[in-house]
């Protein structure tokens, strides 16, 4: 008998493996965020960071700070309203855990959290923590600092109170896990231009970013002309043979939502 027929006669219900929670983000990761080389890595950066963009679109967010520490850990601190930490009415179990554990589970499916977002709608920040060897999650909400630990997708404690506060937002500290990424340093370069890019785009945006690691840089992305600075960010080694136009709209689309659209551009002496 072959080794081909064998592995066919082989095939039973044992073969038919289930994974639970989020088992198949460690199992498969290029399938949630594209491989797990430098691209991959420094997308973990890019979900944190949507998170905080969708609640500064919603109108609760308008300071991100983004940290790459010196122990080769990220840290993304907004000042939105808090991932809520109270028990989710289906799932019996804190919401927080419900978001960071759960595949499809945000406020991106309810119509009335959010009127545009950008990420992976309910995927990106639980495959960041699935991801992580560990994960530190802190929520300022409803006048208390609550704090919870996760180790490869999974609590490893209840949520902890850790004291009062004025302030709300949430703060996301994680650890890539170097037996899944080809390297776990982050690119300071690579994930600026990103960062720079969402700070063009949404003008009303205060990015700041800092490097602790050795000869580390930090600095602030905040451009109040929003797509005009863009314009000119992008066309400033040309000539420019006139003023950059913008102009700005709102529709409705098929299924009765407005659709917002901002064009700006202009022409300069280049060829192309």
């Amino acid at each position: 008998m072959t080794q081909k027929n064998t592995a066919v006669n082989n095939y039973s219900e044992d073969s038919i493996k289930i994974l639970e929670g989020l088992e198949a983000v460690r199992k498969r990761p290029a399938m949630y965020i594209g491989d797990v080389g430098e691209r991959g890595l420094h997308h973990l950066i890019n979900e944190v960071v949507d998170n905080s963009i969708d609640e500064a679109l919603a109108g609760f967010c308008d300071t991100i700070i983004v940290k790459f520490h010196e122990d080769g850990s990220c840290s993304v601190d907004d000042n939105g309203r808090g991932i809520p930490v109270g028990i989710h009415p289906t799932k019996k179990i804190p919401t927080l855990e419900v978001v960071m554990c759960t595949l499809h589970a945000g406020g991106k499916f309810d119509k009335d959290s959010y009127k545009v977002s950008g990420g992976l709608h309910g995927v990106g920040v639980s495959c960041v923590n699935a991801l992580s060897t560990k994960m530190i999650v802190i929520i300022k909400r409803d006048g208390k600092i609550h704090q919870q630990e996760y180790h490869e997708g999974k609590p490893v404690a209840p949520i902890e109170v850790m004291g009062d506060t004025n302030e709300t937002g949430t703060y996301i500290r994680f650890y890539p896990d170097p037996t899944i990424f080809k390297s776990v340093e982050f690119k300071l370069t690579k994930a600026s231009d990103r960062l720079r890019e969402l700070a063009f785009l949404n003008k009303n945006i205060k990015i700041i970013y800092e490097d602790e690691r050795e000869d580390g840089d930090k600095g602030v992305y905040h451009y109040e002309d929003g797509l005009l600075d863009f314009v000119n960010y992008i066309d400033e080694d040309n000539t420019q043979l006139m003023k950059p136009a913008l102009f700005t709209g709102s529709g409705i689309d098929e299924s009765g939502g407005t659709v917002e659209v901002e064009v700006c551009f202009a022409y300069n002496d280049s060829y192309t």
